[in-house]
């Protein structure tokens, strides 16, 4: 999976920033006044209706079908977007991401010229773009269609240039710049102690974490199917994901697999994971798993995105509170060496891997020898959705 320095830069705007991956993201932008050099400019009603809004600006799409009177745009040269604020900004050019993921999950196609409300937010994905959040209004890029947008510092050589897009001006209301984190159902957790287990009461439900080697190993297919054979046993099964980048696909997922309740890091109003702080990072594990917790099921089932080398999980994955948390984990990977690799540094690392799944078990030779090659049960990602291959995951 090779990934490239971005070929089409957008001209004027140079790319900034430190090391990608070292720098947090800043806390969700609190209401201020507008800075100096700074303009704002009504926004008609009707303009912002008709605007096309992406699955992570859907709970701002809720409130606008109410009232979209009172909106303005921030604007000027002394503007500094954060990750999580919601611009309008304007179609220039037609690239990699030509629809948009509306907030229900319909792929809308876009045409230059269309005005999207999207939200401001790094993105890591080796199989795509790498991007980070500019310091100014610059041109910038659709980096993913959930409706991330960021200016592209690195992408893989299959992709396409990305759609680019010009900021317009950051969305306001009266109590300043609008962010997913003001409009977001859940909150974090403003304390979580080393050990959070000792929050639940006595019979809290079991959870059971997914992680695996990279992107597109094979983890949300596999917490579906494993999903489905709970219920399917007679567990009542609550389904979330806490890292990644903002997308309807996995929580629909989830939900099309039995899943009694879910939830994802958009509902706490993130647009993405990458580059957020740990202390942010393990407070969303906590609060996602206790806001799951809290509708009553038997199991909760949460999926960690990205692979174990990825900056933000290898941090959390070391972190006690995991091991506190988290019963047991299935692993996905996508080749036997993957897998001997990544249940090595897993139990290394003290975390109960209760078995192997993913890609490589499309593969019968690939399944034999990760099963030759690993001290764990290596099960067929739909085998998970046999009643019995599933509980016989869970702890005893």
């Amino acid at each position: 999976m090779t990934v490239t320095t971005s070929s089409h830069p957008i001209p004027g705007t140079p790319l900034t920033g430190g090391e990608p991956g070292l720098s947090p993201a800043p806390a969700p932008s609190a209401p201020a006044a507008v800075p100096p050099g700074a303009g704002r400019e009504e926004v008609p009603a009707v303009r912002l209706r008709r605007a096309k809004t992406a699955y992570t600006t859907r709970f701002l799409a809720q409130r606008l079908t109410d009232d979209a009177q009172g909106y303005g745009l921030l604007t000027g040269g002394d503007v500094r977007p954060s990750a999580g604020d919601v611009v309008l900004a304007r179609v220039v050019r037609l690239g990699q991401h030509k629809r948009l993921e509306g907030p229900g999950s319909r792929r809308q196609t876009l045409f230059v010229g269309d005005e999207i409300l999207v939200a401001y937010g790094h993105r890591y994905a080796p199989d795509q773009f790498e991007a980070e959040v500019p310091d100014d209004l610059r041109h910038t890029h659709l980096v993913a269609a959930g409706g991330l947008t960021g200016v592209v510092t690195g992408q893989h050589a299959r992709m396409e240039d990305a759609t680019i897009l010009e900021p317009l001006g950051l969305l306001t209301d009266g109590d300043g710049v609008v962010t997913l984190g003001r409009l977001a159902p859940q909150q974090l957790l403003a304390d979580v102690p080393g050990a959070p287990r000792g929050r639940f009461p006595a019979g809290r439900p079991t959870v059971v974490a997914v992680l695996g080697t990279s992107m597109n190993s094979g983890k949300s297919t596999a917490l579906a199917c494993l999903v489905r054979g709970l219920v399917s046993a007679g567990r009542t099964v609550a389904a979330g994901k806490v890292t990644g980048t903002g997308a309807g696909g996995d929580p629909r997922l989830f939900t099309d697999a039995g899943a009694s309740a879910v939830l994802d890091f958009t509902d706490f109003g993130l647009p993405s994971t990458f580059r957020l702080d740990h202390g942010r990072v393990r407070s969303l594990l906590a609060s996602l798993v206790d806001a799951l917790a809290a509708t009553g099921p038997d199991v909760v089932v949460v999926e960690i995105a990205d692979g174990v080398y990825q900056a933000e999980t290898g941090r959390l994955l070391h972190d006690p509170l995991f091991r506190a948390v988290v019963d047991r984990v299935v692993f996905a990977a996508g080749d036997a060496l993957g897998a001997t690799a990544g249940v090595g540094l897993l139990e290394a690392a003290g975390i109960d891997v209760a078995a192997v799944s993913g890609v490589l078990t499309s593969s019968p030779l690939a399944t034999r020898e990760a099963t030759a090659a690993v001290d764990v049960p290596v099960v067929p990602t739909f085998g998970l959705t046999e009643p019995g291959a599933a509980t016989a995951l869970l702890p005893r």
